[in-house]
């Protein structure tokens, strides 16, 4: 079975995505089958101990996310595109003084991104909903607590750094142990 991906499911995850952003508030079913789910759960972990569960969630979702991102997606083919634009950067650092080669250089370079782009962007079809719904329940969960701390001290004013510095690091660190493109 080919990984390639297409644009038409990412559209509609999206949409989809941003509609229940939307909605969140204005039904309360979505609200509250999220928040039966959520708040046992992980808001559980976060209230026996907020940087400790706070790590815990994130790891799991980092390593979630690489999971579906490694048999989502065709790894043969990314590596091979990402081979492909490392032989062609190496190629313009060559020509650096000659712009018609860079011009020529660097158009194809552009005819990579779409191809990369439908490649990696199938693990958003798995992923985006979740992503949206989680992120709806911890700006509810802290907008109630308040701010989160980092070992008592207030990192950086909110939840969503937090997340975003730790879900990078466990990322990168998973990427690299399950050799992830």
């Amino acid at each position: 079975m080919k990984k390639e991906g297409s644009f038409k499911p990412i559209i509609f995850i999206m949409i989809a995505s941003l509609a229940l952003a939307y909605f969140w508030d204005k039904f309360d079913f979505i609200k509250d089958s999220v928040h039966a789910v959520l708040t046992p759960t992980a808001g559980w972990l976060l209230d026996l101990n907020l940087t400790g569960g706070m790590l815990l969630i994130v790891f799991l979702i980092s390593l979630f996310t690489t999971l579906v991102q490694k048999y989502a997606t065709d790894q043969k083919a990314l590596k091979e595109l990402r081979k492909e634009q490392k032989i062609l950067q190496d190629e313009m650092k060559k020509y650096k003084e000659h712009p018609e080669k860079m011009a020529e250089l660097s158009k194809k370079q552009l005819e990579f991104i779409p191809k990369t782009f439908k490649l990696t962007s199938r693990s958003i079809m798995f992923t985006g909903i979740p992503f949206i719904l989680f992120f709806r329940w911890f700006q509810d969960f802290f907008t109630a607590r308040g701010e989160i701390a980092f070992f008592g001290i207030e990192f950086l004013s909110s939840w969503f750094w937090f997340y975003l510095i730790f879900v990078m690091v466990f990322s990168t660190i998973l990427r690299k142990i399950m050799k992830v493109v």
